[in-house]
């Protein structure tokens, strides 16, 4: 869901990335005919997304995060197709296996959704998982910077 990542910062533990809403996807024949809406639990995988990309910049991908609780979660306005998002995720806890994250989600500098996410942290269940993971995050990185 993320196209580009812009900046990871391991000093102060946050991640911003961007995303842009496809114009047409299967998800908007249910939500909702005529007036297309990103559902919230797609908000939430976004801002998820964001927050275990940066557990793993924070451990050097060396294990998974794994999404284990939603809190908080709140929207404040509707998201619909071409909307281009600005994500944000930054560290409130950490240790013991686990992370608490708190992610949000503005469009054009509004905060339109945030929730405190809490992720489990697990080894790769492959090594070609681990590599895949790492290859599509570089690519995102570059995504930020071409464009």
């Amino acid at each position: 869901m993320i196209d580009a990542i812009s900046e990871v910062n391991l000093d102060e533990k946050f991640l911003k990335a961007h995303s842009t809403v496809p114009d047409e996807s299967p998800v908007f024949e249910g939500h909702f005919p005529g007036n297309p809406l990103v559902p919230g639990v797609l908000m939430i995988e976004t801002m998820a997304q964001a927050s275990g990309i940066m557990i793993m910049h924070t451990i050097d991908f060396a294990k998974i995060p794994l999404l284990a609780g939603v809190k908080n979660a709140k929207f404040r306005d509707f998201v619909g197709p071409g909307t281009k998002l600005d994500i944000t995720a930054e560290f409130e806890h950490e240790g013991s296996g686990f992370a608490v994250m708190n992610a949000q989600l503005h469009v054009e500098g509004k905060r339109i959704a945030n929730a405190q996410l809490t992720y489990t942290i697990m080894p790769f269940p492959s090594e070609k998982l681990q590599n895949m993971i790492k290859d599509q995050v570089a690519d995102m990185k570059k995504a930020a910077l071409a464009g």
